[in-house]
């Protein structure tokens, strides 16, 4: 007998329900969109269409590995995390804390463990050397959302269902399904914003599938967004178009803004970006005249060398027109489980630097482009044991064959990870977490950047077996092993939190709870581990039952019960005044470390273009980094790993489709094979991301069958976002060349 279960995707950030069929044997043997679902009714890419596949996978770690002397073999779970402890405890008492570090993988964010656990497992440690998938990805948002408004995960998003024009800016959400503006269907959504009379244009080196399906493409120079961007605030200045709207009287540094922008104008920035000054001002009116208008970008804006730049002058044109928080506009979700009476201080970075590279810490972490450096470099501090949570550096991180030899010289490492992959074939300990059809799943850091208020919580469909540790349970244990309590049990930290985190509420004016006893309220509470901590914050959030002051407010047990397929909290509003917590109180226009870094902005605006090719990256469909390389469905099609050119820049170095062919940088060399499309503007170059699955000691079948090659073999890690320390993977110069 078959049966349905239901549960979020925890696949990419859309968050789409998904209607799971499994058999007898509690095999995933079918899989669907939700249409019950509110938010994506239904809706379903390729990615979700073969959860089941993922699921399945005959290469995924059933249990826990140990390194032998002949590779990793099976181990039980207490000797497993008995290992950890006695070899962390060993490099801690050698070399202090910070010879500790952790890495925190993209995948993490698609769980409900990582994020509730990744953070106290790191103070436990109690290192500085904390490093993530953040800075190779989305470290600008946060830092230009910390500064502009106090809070770096206060990130406005585009109100898709309600805007009458659309700007975007590196990205292509009808190939990632959107990223930090999560919206099920995003291809329908845009459409839909054309069927109302409205206007999606497209700014991007390539055409890609976004960008035919828009109103206007408009191809520009990698790494040259900031430009455009300046240009058109310039615009809006130069021609009296600025209207702040509802931000009026609520910003600060306006006019220093202005005398920034004096020296981009639409003429001086045309040669460097190769769009005409006629264009780019016609962008600034269009924006200016539309009623609901909103800009948007994303990874292509943030992995340049100005990404932080560009990602600011995305909010400050969304303020200067007037759309900053309002319906249709760029808005602040409202997250069911965040609480709005938390006390915010203004953000800061820098509060430590770096060993090697004296790069700041941003965020509460390094950047993963030092991570090789730390390791590597002698001396007091040094990076012996590497923890990882996720993710799979030695393909993502820039510089990748470095850090893949690092890797293999630490003392001792930790792989929490479902495979033996391109990083967790260096671990001593790889400690896989359970199938996504035993796992519960609440998306506890993406519903903060969806366009629509939301909520869903997915009950684990399988049982896990006796003795098999949740991945909740796995980081928490690691969190007790880090503290010194090697054989403690995990409800015990959650617990603690639990208790923690109700003694801060009681005392916060404005709290549901205010003034009231803390060891009251646990006992209202319900679930163990995640559960209990998660509805503890559903009913502390803005929709939350809030332990009796609301009755017909969430719980877990309500959204659970009440609401199997999720329950819509309603559109966007207005709550910039719930969000904003700067130290002037304002919208800072003009933060002071931004504008010193558009003066390096200016001082190459009169540089001439440089020579040779431009590489960028290119997402598919089909692929989410290097995760779902191993599903055969995945692997196909259009989904190969070639190295994309203009038919121009084919010919004239006597490429042809097919022909093997040579990408060399100051970083390295690989070879790809060309695959020459009109799709990829003059002098520019296109790889995907999360390819080169040709190492030894891995098992991932299906990967190593369509190994790629990886392109940070060609990218530089000495190259970075200065402000967030992201890598810049847009914009790297190389050359091509034909191979006999």
């Amino acid at each position: 007998m078959s049966r349905t279960a239901y549960r979020t995707c925890p696949l990419c950030e859309a968050l789409c329900g998904l209607e799971l069929t499994l058999d007898d044997g509690d095999r995933v043997i079918g899989v669907r969109g939700d249409v019950h679902d509110p938010f994506s009714q239904g809706f379903i890419c390729p990615k979700g269409a073969t959860l089941g596949r993922l699921d399945g996978d005959p290469d995924r770690l059933s249990g826990p590995l140990l390194r032998g002397p002949d590779g990793p073999v099976d181990t039980t779970w207490n000797e497993a995390f008995d290992e950890v402890a006695r070899r962390l405890r060993a490099v801690a008492e050698r070399h202090g804390k910070d010879a500790i570090a952790v890495y925190i993988g993209n995948p993490t964010a698609h769980s409900i463990a990582g994020p509730l656990y990744a953070g106290a497992l790191v103070k436990a440690l109690g290192t500085r050397n904390v490093y993530s998938a953040g800075t190779a990805d989305q470290m600008p948002k946060h830092v230009s959302a910390g500064y502009m408004f106090g809070d770096p995960v206060a990130i406005p998003v585009p109100d898709l269902d309600r805007t009458d024009h659309l700007l975007m800016l590196g990205a292509n959400p009808l190939e990632s399904n959107g990223s930090l503006c999560s919206a099920p269907d995003f291809p329908g959504r845009l459409k839909a914003i054309g069927a109302r009379g409205g206007k999606v244009t497209v700014v991007d080196p390539r055409r890609t599938r976004t960008a035919r399906l828009a109103d206007q493409h408009v191809p520009i120079r990698p790494g040259t967004d900031a430009y455009l961007l300046f240009a058109l605030v310039h615009t809006l200045f130069a021609e009296d178009l600025v209207d702040l709207g509802a931000s009026d009287g609520r910003v600060h540094g306006l006019d220093d803004l202005r005398a920034l922008a004096v020296d981009f104008s639409p003429e001086l920035v045309a040669g460097v970006t190769g769009i005409r000054p006629l264009q780019i001002r016609r962008m600034a009116r269009e924006l200016a005249a539309a009623e609901r208008a909103a800009v948007y970008g994303r990874l292509g804006t943030c992995t340049q060398e100005y990404g932080t730049l560009n990602n600011w002058l995305i909010d400050v044109l969304n303020v200067l027109t007037g759309n900053l928080d309002r319906p249709g506009g760029a808005m602040f979700p409202r997250a069911a489980h965040v609480p709005v009476y938390r006390r915010k201080r203004p953000f800061s970075t820098g509060r430590w630097r770096s060993r090697v590279r004296d790069l700041p810490e941003v965020f509460g972490e390094f950047p993963v482009a030092t991570l090789a450096d730390e390791i590597t470099t002698p001396g007091d501090g040094r990076i012996r044991a590497l923890i990882t949570i996720g993710g799979n550096p030695a393909l993502s991180a820039p510089g990748a064959e470095r850090l893949d030899e690092a890797l293999a010289g630490l003392e001792f490492m930790v792989g929490v990870d479902p495979y033996l992959n391109e990083t967790t074939r260096h671990a001593h300990v790889v400690l896989p977490p359970p199938r996504p059809a035993q796992t519960p799943h609440y998306d506890v850091a993406l519903l903060s950047f969806a366009v629509r208020n939301y909520a869903r919580y997915s009950a684990p469909a399988v049982g896990l077996p006796d003795g098999r540790p949740s991945e909740a349970e796995i980081l928490a244990r690691l969190a007790l092993i880090a503290s010194g309590v090697e054989d403690g049990d995990p409800a015990g930290l959650d617990e603690m939190i639990v208790a923690s985190t109700l003694v801060k509420a009681v005392a916060v004016p404005g709290s549901p709870v205010y003034g009231r006893e803390p060891d009251e309220l646990v006992k209202a509470l319900n679930g163990k581990g995640p559960d209990l901590r998660l509805d503890m914050m559903l009913r502390l959030g803005p929709y939350g039952e809030g332990f009796g002051a609301d009755p017909e407010g969430l719980t877990l047990a309500r959204l659970r019960d009440e609401h199997p397929h999720g329950v819509d909290l309603g559109p966007l509003e207005p709550r910039l005044d719930e969000v904003l917590c700067t130290a002037s109180g304002l919208i800072e226009l003009c933060p002071p470390s931004f504008a010193a870094d558009a003066d390096r902005l200016r001082a190459r605006l009169g540089e001439p273009a440089p020579a040779g090719l431009t590489l960028i990256g290119r997402r598919h469909l089909r692929s989410n980094n290097s995760w779902l390389h191993n599903v055969p469905e995945l692997v196909g099609g259009s989904n190969r790993c070639t190295l994309q050119l203009n038919p121009a820049d084919a010919a004239r170095l006597g490429i042809a489709a097919g022909d093997p062919v040579r990408v060399a940088s100051r970083a390295g060399t690989i070879v790809a094979v060309a695959e020459p499309t009109d799709t990829v503007m003059a002098g520019v170059v296109s790889l995907p991301h999360g390819w080169g699955h040709d190492r030894p000691g891995t098992r991932a079948r299906v990967a190593s069958e369509h190994p790629g090659v990886n392109a940070n073999l060609v990218t530089d890690e000495r190259v970075i976002d200065p402000l967030s320390g992201n890598a810049v993977f847009n914009g790297v110069p190389v050359t091509v060349e034909r191979l006999d």
